[in-house]
C-alpha cells in the first residue's frame, strides 16, 4: 500500500428498568418507553415544542417521517460536540433518485444550523465525512483502488475543497475524530496486519502511523490530547478479540488494555478520559454482555442485569464528561434497537436502573453528546425541522446511592451495588500504567 500527497489546490418521559435479584441470571422483562421531556431547538424554523421534540410513540422509538432521505452513513460529531457532519439528500418523491452531498451542522451556538457542502457532482453513498474543530469537513471517497481525501468548507455561496492526497488500498474506515480537533485517523487492512493512517492533520498528506499485527477494528480515544487510541484486535493466527492501547507518540507502540479472561472476547466501546469510566462488551460471563470498569482499576468488570433488557440491542454512544474521579456518577447514553425502532437509554453505574426515553422524530440514531451538567443533546431532522437538537435532562435515580466497595462480601449482601456477572475478583491489586491497564488480573490456574 502506498500513500500519495497533494500539496494543495481548491475547487469550487421515561420508564425505568429496575434490576432483578443478583442471584438471578435471567434477563429482565421487556420494558416499554414512554415520552421523554425534551426541548428541541430548530434552525431557521425556530424552537420546537417539547412534545414535538420528544416524538413520543408506544415502546419508545420515534416514527420515521415518510419523505426523509436515508443517509447511508452515520452522523459524526467532533469530540467537543461543536460540529457534526453527515451525508444527506433533499427529500423527494418515492423512487426518485437523490443526489448525496455532505452537510455540516454547527451545534455550539444558541441555535443549531446546517450548511450544505455540495460540489459539482454528487457523492457516492459509501463516502465518509468527519467534522473538524475549525468547521471544515473531511471526506473520504473511493476511486477505483484508491481512497481519496479532501477538506470541504463553505466559501460564499459555493463549497471550497482542499485535496489532501490518497492511499492505495481497497478499503478504509475513518475513526472517530481525535480530541485535538484537527486530526483524523483511518484503518485499512493488510495481509496479516492493520495499517493506521493519519489522513488529516499531517504535514504532507496521508501518513502511515503504525502497522499493527492482526485485524483491528473499533477506535476509542483514552485521553484529551489525542495520544492514546484503543483498538480491538484479533491476532493473525485467530483467537479472542482483545482491546489494546496504541501510543501515537511512540511510533504506534501497542500494549494490552483489556483481558478479563484469557479466552474471552473483550472489546472497548467507550471511554471517558476525565473519570476513567470504560464501557465494555465481553463474553467473559458466558455470553456477550455489556459491562463497565475503570481504567487502571483492580476491581472486576461489572455486568449489570439492567443493561440487558429482553429482545433489544443496547449500545452506548456518549458518556457525561467532567466527573473527575467519579466514574460511578457518569451518565451514559445508550442506543436501544428493537423491533419497533430505535430509542434512547440513560444509565449510571451507581444508579442500578436503565431509563428508557423516546427519541425525537428524525433522530440520527446513536448520535449525541453530554454537557458537563448532565444534559444529553440529540441531533435530529424531520419534515418540519431540517436541523435541530433535542435536550434531555438526565433522569434521577431514586433511592440511596450504592456503596462503591464491597466486592469482598461473602454474606450474600451486595452492599447496594448492582447485580453483576463479574468474573473472579483479582488476586493482586497493583496500580498499572495507562497503556498497560487490564481491568483486573485473573487467578492462576489450579
Amino acid at each position: 500500500m502506498t500513500a500519495c500527497a497533494i500539496e494543495g489546490g481548491t475547487a469550487g418521559a421515561a420508564t425505568t428498568a429496575d434490576p432483578g435479584p443478583e442471584e438471578s441470571g435471567e434477563p429482565e422483562e421487556p420494558v416499554g418507553a414512554e415520552s421523554a421531556g425534551v426541548e428541541g431547538t430548530a434552525g431557521a424554523e425556530g424552537a420546537a415544542e417539547p412534545e414535538e421534540a420528544a416524538g413520543a410513540v408506544p415502546a419508545g422509538p420515534a416514527a420515521p417521517w415518510a419523505d426523509a432521505p436515508r443517509a447511508p452513513g452515520t452522523f459524526t460529531l467532533t469530540a467537543d460536540g461543536a460540529y457534526g457532519a453527515r451525508l444527506t439528500a433533499a427529500p423527494g418523491a418515492p423512487g426518485e433518485q437523490r443526489a448525496w452531498y455532505p452537510e455540516r451542522w454547527t451545534l455550539d451556538g444558541p441555535e443549531p444550523y446546517a450548511v450544505p457542502l455540495p460540489l459539482h457532482q454528487p457523492e457516492e453513498p459509501d463516502a465518509q465525512v468527519v467534522p473538524l474543530a475549525d468547521g471544515r469537513v473531511l471526506i473520504r471517497r473511493r476511486v477505483a483502488d484508491r481512497q481519496m481525501f479532501s477538506l470541504l468548507y463553505p466559501t460564499g455561496p459555493a463549497t471550497g475543497e482542499l485535496a489532501l492526497g490518497a492511499v492505495e488500498c481497497d478499503g478504509m474506515t475513518l475513526l472517530p475524530p481525535s480530541p485535538d480537533g484537527s486530526s483524523v485517523y483511518g484503518l485499512s487492512a493488510g495481509d496479516h496486519s492493520s495499517l493506521l493512517w493519519l489522513v488529516a492533520g499531517g504535514a504532507f498528506g496521508p501518513e502511515l502511523v503504525a502497522e499493527i499485527p492482526g485485524h483491528c477494528s473499533g477506535g476509542v480515544w483514552l485521553d484529551r490530547a489525542g495520544r492514546m487510541l484503543a483498538l480491538d484486535r484479533q491476532l493473525p493466527g485467530g483467537g479472542p478479540v482483545k482491546a489494546v492501547a496504541v501510543d501515537l507518540e511512540r511510533n504506534g507502540e501497542v500494549t494490552p488494555l483489556l483481558q478479563i479472561t484469557p479466552e474471552s472476547n473483550d472489546r472497548l466501546l467507550l471511554a471517558d478520559p476525565d473519570s476513567g469510566l470504560l464501557l465494555i462488551r465481553s463474553d467473559a460471563p458466558g455470553h456477550d454482555r455489556l459491562g463497565w470498569g475503570v481504567l487502571g482499576s483492580c476491581l472486576p468488570v461489572r455486568f449489570p442485569e439492567c443493561l440487558r433488557p429482553a429482545d433489544v440491542a443496547v449500545t452506548p454512544f456518549a458518556v457525561q464528561p467532567g466527573q473527575m474521579l467519579m466514574p460511578e456518577s457518569c451518565a451514559v447514553a445508550l442506543r436501544i434497537d428493537g423491533a419497533a425502532g430505535s430509542w434512547v437509554g440513560v444509565w449510571r453505574p451507581q444508579g442500578r436502573r436503565l431509563h428508557q426515553l423516546a427519541a425525537p422524530e428524525g433522530w440520527s440514531a446513536g448520535a449525541g453528546y453530554w454537557s458537563r451538567d448532565g444534559v444529553l443533546h440529540l441531533p435530529y431532522a424531520n419534515a418540519a425541522t431540517p436541523c435541530a437538537v433535542a435536550r434531555v435532562e438526565a433522569p434521577g435515580d431514586d433511592g440511596p446511592l450504592p456503596e462503591t466497595g464491597g466486592t469482598g462480601r461473602t454474606d450474600g449482601d451486595t452492599g447496594g451495588t448492582e447485580p453483576s456477572g463479574a468474573v473472579t475478583p483479582p488476586v493482586v491489586c497493583k496500580p498499572v500504567p495507562l497503556g498497560q491497564a487490564p481491568l483486573h488480573r485473573t487467578a492462576p490456574p489450579d
